[in-house]
């Protein structure tokens, strides 16, 4: 990980500029950071349970899945996907699809818990629904 050592105060724009700097990787490590962070801030006025919720639902897929699976989906709209390409992409498919549905329901428990409606609470948190390939 790398270090970034601050001795001033900084502005935000100045800050994003420093984050723009990271790799992918470490820029989803530290979306899933600042994500843990924000739920920490908002533990006191939420349940132990609605904290754990939030913390899974930003979890999202890994990094390295999720490249191979827009690789291989790029090399499918190319129309150059080998067949143990396509086999791979079935199975990151399968473990991408498992992710989101995971993923809804613990927003579906999340909904329930706070007495709102599923599509409420995605509007509340800034969450939209991906586009399909």
């Amino acid at each position: 990980m790398p270090v970034i050592q601050l001795e001033a105060q900084v502005p935000t724009d100045k800050l994003l500029s420093v984050v723009e700097q990271l790799s992918e990787p470490e820029l989803e490590q530290f979306a899933r950071d600042v994500s843990t962070i924000v739920a920490r801030r908002k533990a006191p006025s939420l349940s132990q349970r609605e904290s754990e919720l939030l913390l899974k639902i930003n979890q999202g897929v890994p990094s390295d899945v999720h490249q191979r699976y827009t690789e291989l989906i790029a090399k499918r709209q190319d129309e150059t996907l080998t067949e143990d390409e396509y086999a791979e992409l079935l199975q990151l498919t399968n473990q991408v699809e498992e992710i989101d549905a995971e993923r809804i329901r613990y927003l579906a428990e999340l909904a329930s818990l706070r007495g709102v409606t599923l599509i409420a609470l995605m509007e509340s948190l800034g969450i939209t629904t991906p586009p399909y390939v």
